[in-house]
């Protein structure tokens, strides 16, 4: 496993819809633990694998909320999708490893359901709320070049102390 960069924003792989996995074979295990690796030195708690200059379909969250009954687990997605959201939104702060500095107010759906494929190839589905749902919509938009300050209804500039005191998606 190794540390990989994470690219930042104006780089163009952040802007572009990624493709899909074919290959479920050793590079994209590489990319998995490399990526979990990333996320959690950054630290982080969710990763898209654009993020890393890697213009594929992959994505990593680690989340857990015991008071909400969440317990805490890794997941890496592959080809993720939402194929459900519900009526309820929420709107809540979120910051990003490829915004430093940056965090903004982001309205989003309570709940979600996803689906796609585990590391292996094995088909995938949750559904995820509250904050754990919105860690998964933040990644997946990175999958399709949209950055949370698209979707951003206020958006402020913080102290890297601060940035590093928040949860970054």
């Amino acid at each position: 496993m190794a540390i990989r960069e994470i690219v930042t924003v104006p780089h163009p792989v952040l802007r572009r819809r990624a493709t899909k996995v074919q290959d479920f074979g050793p590079e994209l295990q590489k990319l998995i633990d490399d990526m979990i690796e990333t996320m959690r030195a950054a630290p982080g708690v969710g990763l898209a694998a654009p993020q890393v200059n890697v213009s594929q379909r992959v994505i990593v969250v680690e989340y857990g909320d015991e008071e909400e009954g969440i317990p805490h687990r890794l997941y890496a997605v592959v080809n993720p999708e939402i194929v459900a959201v519900s009526k309820e939104t929420e709107i809540g702060t979120e910051g990003c490893l490829s915004i430093p500095g940056i965090i903004g107010d982001v309205e989003r759906a309570y709940a979600i359901e996803v689906r796609g494929f585990d590391r292996h190839g094995k088909p995938f589905r949750m559904r995820p709320y509250g904050w754990l749902a919105r860690i998964f919509q933040h990644e997946i938009d990175h999958l399709n070049g949209v950055l949370f300050t698209d979707r951003a209804i206020r958006v402020e500039r913080v102290t890297p102390e601060l940035a590093a005191e928040m949860d970054r998606v």
